[in-house]
């Protein structure tokens, strides 16, 4: 698992539009949240979406991006941001290769059985590309706000 300190794991992913977005064009711009969810028009992402989306200008004053991060595809995630009209913007890591680097992608207990799925986690990466907070397996109500309290602390 990553530690605050450690430096943020590159990535390079696509977003809904098939845009590339990198951790490198961040760096010495803004700070990053990196928020990882399990799936695209569920109730808990879209929730946690939501809530990332009605404090997008609040994270904007504070030189703060947020980027959302699955294992769904860009065509999914262009559908979910429409329907419910998120601002956030939501990459694509089809292969799973940013979760693992991420240490996200871990066997879960489902319904009495046991899966690989994305853990819900959020990383607050600051401008030097460096992890200032992780927190892994997180609930997703009233979370951007918490997220949002902790980017006012950098």
């Amino acid at each position: 698992m990553l530690q605050p300190g450690d430096q943020a794991p590159e990535f390079s992913l696509p977003d809904a539009d098939l845009e590339c977005i990198n951790l490198e064009q961040f760096r010495g711009n803004s700070h990053l949240v990196l928020y990882f969810y399990p799936k695209d028009d569920t109730p808990g992402c879209t929730l946690e979406a939501l809530e990332f989306t009605d404090l997008q200008p609040e994270f904007a004053t504070l030189d703060t991006q947020v980027l959302g991060i699955s294992k769904d595809s860009c065509d999914s995630h262009g559908a979910f941001r429409d329907k419910h009209g998120i601002d956030v913007r939501l990459l694509a890591d089809t292969e799973g290769e940013v979760c693992e680097a991420y240490g996200v992608w871990r066997e879960k207990d489902t319904r009495g059985g046991k899966r690989m799925g994305i853990v819900r986690s959020t990383f607050i990466v600051d401008k030097d590309g460096k992890i200032r907070h992780a927190l892994y397996d997180i609930k997703p109500k009233g979370h951007a706000a918490r997220i949002l309290e902790l980017v006012r602390g950098l």
